[in-house]
């Protein structure tokens, strides 16, 4: 079984505990209506919602194919980090203070065998590069909306 890491970032105008608070609200934020990006075609929530003992599956449009996956959520570092692990992969999210804002950084690993495994290193960073950039974008937009509200 061969592993693929990719690693997105982006420094955040918003203040580090609401981005944060979006990142982990699955049931409210980090979904289809909130700040992801249209290639999540559906987020269910199948277990909790906020944080920790969150479980939900999702399925994801990249380059022509639908991938359905379920995480289960844990925080590590609660108001920091954001675990999402289960088959074939996890990503990590940490959320850093950075003067007013936050750097938000994504660590995903990819793990598949044979043929999979090999098209994964190939295609796999070019695919997430412009699905992340557009889902930290978009995060720093819901974000700061949220900031302002509050």
């Amino acid at each position: 079984m061969s592993q693929t890491h990719f690693v997105a970032e982006r420094l955040i105008d918003a203040p580090p505990a609401v981005v944060y608070h979006c990142l982990a609200d699955y049931q409210h934020h980090h979904n289809t209506s909130g700040f992801l990006p249209p290639a999540f075609s559906e987020l269910h929530v199948e277990r909790g919602g906020v944080g920790e003992g969150t479980r939900f599956r999702a399925t994801l449009r990249l380059g022509g194919r639908a991938l359905t996956f379920t995480r289960d959520v844990t925080e590590p570092e609660p108001g920091r980090v954001l675990f999402e692990g289960g088959v074939g992969g996890h990503t990590r999210s940490v959320v850093e203070p950075r003067g007013r804002g936050a750097l938000v950084r994504f660590e995903t690993v990819i793990e598949a065998g044979g043929l999979e495994g090999v098209l994964s290193r190939l295609f796999a960073p070019r695919l997430l590069a412009p699905l992340y950039a557009d889902e930290l974008e978009r995060l720093e937009r819901y974000a700061q909306a949220h900031a302002a509200a509050a």
